[in-house]
């Protein structure tokens, strides 16, 4: 058994003395681990570093097998990731949420979203706001996808403002009125599907946001029997200070 393609690398853990376990997204082949011989050496040490892009070739006598990666760096991104708080975090709690899917399977538009945020984490105005979509499409993997395309009571398309936490099915602002304070809000740039961040959001903007995911990813966690990891409270604070620095008119 063969085959190559791109990947990021989520995580190595120690295997022997010199090699390791390597854990990937990858584009074709979805959240795959294979040894690489080693991979504790100096040549190895710095492309194995979590967020780095690589082109990897996976071997193994059986598809159940674990497997040998060979790696060559395509987009070496880790050292810049590391030495923002934004960057060391996000990473963690996107680790966390590709973790929530099974091995094996290929998720394409997942990963092309990963490398996304990857390559925006460290802009201030638009790290928040591409994490929040990678969230909605990784709820669509996960088949607890939002229907935010009409309202759930009256079947108009404008002036959407929530969503309700039972149907996951947006809500109009007249017809939720008199629920306020049963739905989840809205923010309008989850709406605005083509367009990622400006720096007119707010940082009640992204927290909504966040908000409206966290319920969702927390109930299938719980379904699950599974705890939220800490990654997203990290990765919150770490935003909420970069706005306050960087964005303190939109606070």
């Amino acid at each position: 058994m063969e085959w190559s393609g791109r990947g990021v690398v989520l995580t190595t853990r120690k295997y022997g003395e010199n090699d390791v376990i390597l854990e990937a997204m990858t584009l074709d082949h979805g959240r795959h681990l294979g040894l690489v011989r080693g991979g504790r050496s100096k040549r190895h040490r710095p492309v194995l570093q979590p967020g780095n892009e690589l082109d990897l070739t996976w071997k193994a006598r059986l598809s159940e097998h674990l497997g040998q990666f060979q790696v060559e760096p395509l987009s070496l991104r880790a050292g810049d990731l590391m030495t923002s708080s934004v960057g060391l975090a996000g990473l963690q709690h996107l680790a966390f949420l590709v973790r929530l899917l099974p091995e094996r399977y290929p998720y394409p538009r997942l990963f092309d979203a990963l490398v996304v945020v990857l390559d925006h984490m460290s802009a201030a105005d638009a790290a928040g706001a591409l994490i929040i979509r990678f969230e909605l499409e990784l709820l669509r993997e996960l088949g607890i996808g939002l229907d935010l395309s009409s309202c759930a009571a009256t079947g108009i398309r404008e002036d959407l403002a929530y969503v309700s936490p039972k149907s996951a099915r947006a809500v109009s602002r007249e017809a939720g009125r008199p629920y306020h304070d049963k739905l989840l809000p809205l923010p309008s740039f989850v709406l605005e599907g083509q367009r990622q961040a400006g720096s007119e959001l707010t940082w009640a903007d992204v927290r909504q946001g966040f908000d409206l995911t966290s319920y969702f990813l927390n109930r299938h966690l719980e379904e699950r029997g599974s705890g939220d990891s800490g990654t997203r409270a990290q990765l919150l604070g770490a935003l909420e200070k970069r706005y306050r620095d960087e964005f303190p008119w939109n606070f």
